[in-house]
């Protein structure tokens, strides 16, 4: 966690100091695609099938299973309703049209990952994998169908197997004390391949290239691409784009998604930049083009 001081000036500071990566991003208008309900209550079990809700909320639908990560549909990403950082694009599912969620992956208890309202609406009908520590707070809620896992602890779902694998990151709902909750990505093994969810996390020497060497057959990667600036505060623990195309290449990531951009403002870049800079590395890198890409809100892709 960061120290008191250095969250007051990323908070209140002057906003100034960010990088100067030379682009010009025009005024952000969300880009939605419709949902395909049909297909979203009935998936083919052999594929893999990911809708963006938003945010870091992807619906994975993979071998039977109905899964959510970090869900959020509050209006803002805060314990109060009308006040702290507010949702500038609506979700791409109303929650009404969700199918029945058998599992819930929580990468850590910030509020924009860990939401409040809308774990209360899910309640104990779906099965919750949480990181260390992290129980104690669906305990307080009366949630009881949770798993803690630590890094590089296994559980299986029917055929899907879930493992928490490192993040660089920090996990508090305060601005002071601490909670002793912890924080991960997860790696999915299921049959049709392997799904990486990085959660939030920023770049580290060892963890994902540790992840690479541990899983094979990676076809489809989650990363955060947004809210990394200004570097001096948040290059520990959020990637800016070119920091995620490291992550995607030391997995060794078939196809990758850019995630945690465009739905709520929380750092000082703009809402537009975080698409336009990954495509620009991307191509000074000379991915494919369909290897590291967005999506429109409510869009379905089947792998």
């Amino acid at each position: 966690m960061p120290p008191f001081t250095e969250i007051i000036k990323f908070k209140y500071g002057s906003k100034h100091d960010d990088d100067n990566i030379g682009i010009i991003s025009p005024p952000y208008i969300p880009s939605y695609a419709s949902p395909d309900l049909e297909k979203i209550h009935n998936p083919d079990p052999s594929r893999i099938q990911l809708t963006w809700i938003g945010h870091s909320t992807f619906l994975i639908q993979v071998a039977g299973i109905n899964i959510l990560t970090d869900p959020i549909w509050s209006a803002r990403a805060s314990p109060i309703a009308f006040i702290g950082p507010k949702r500038v694009a609506h979700p791409g599912i109303t929650f009404a049209n969700l199918p029945k969620i058998d599992l819930v992956l929580i990468s850590h208890t910030h509020y924009d990952h860990l939401d409040r309202p809308t774990i209360l609406k899910l309640g104990n009908a779906p099965h919750y994998i949480v990181p260390t520590g992290v129980s104690k707070w669906f305990d307080r809620e009366k949630i009881i169908n949770v798993s803690e896992l630590s890094w590089w602890q296994k559980e299986m779902h029917d055929m899907v197997g879930i493992t928490a694998v490192p993040a660089k990151h920090w996990s508090k709902r305060g601005l002071v004390g601490t909670d002793g909750a912890g924080w991960s990505g997860y790696l999915l093994e299921t049959p049709a391949g392997n799904i990486y969810f990085a959660g939030d996390t920023g770049y580290d020497d060892e963890y994902f290239k540790e992840i690479g060497r541990r899983f094979n057959n990676i076809v489809l990667s989650l990363i955060p691409i947004g809210a990394y600036n200004p570097r001096w505060f948040m290059k520990r623990f959020h990637l800016n784009p070119p920091e995620a195309i490291h992550v995607h290449q030391e997995i060794g990531s078939k196809h990758s998604i850019g995630m945690h951009w465009g739905t709520i403002k929380l750092t000082s870049e703009p809402l537009a930049e975080p698409p336009l800079y990954l495509a620009r590395e991307a191509r000074a890198v000379g991915l494919p083009d369909d290897a590291f890409t967005v999506m429109k809100i409510g869009e379905m892709r089947v792998i």
